[in-house]
């Protein structure tokens, strides 16, 4: 499963398959934040962030960070995700 084609919008359904601290990782990640910055934001290690990322990559079927940004916009998350403190 391709949760993102070129030139569409993802189905924002994809988005039911993680966790929601799962997304809360990927919000982060859409937000263009490295792992320390997710670990300080989400009160978890910089390598558990960094595991979360890779299980983010797992699930869907991303083949870089890059890609998860695209996907955290085009599923529409950043526009139903609160902002991080301090934004």
């Amino acid at each position: 499963m391709r949760a993102v084609t070129r030139g569409k919008r993802a189905d924002p359904g994809i988005l039911e398959q993680l966790a929601p601290r799962e997304r809360e990782v990927l919000a982060a990640i859409g937000r263009g934040y490295d792992n320390a910055e997710i670990g300080e934001r989400l009160f978890i290690s910089p390598a558990t962030a960094r595991t979360y990322v890779g299980r983010l990559l797992t699930k869907l079927e991303a083949r870089d960070r890059a890609r998860l940004i695209v996907i955290a916009h085009a599923s529409g998350l950043l526009d139903a995700e609160a902002p991080f403190p301090g934004e």
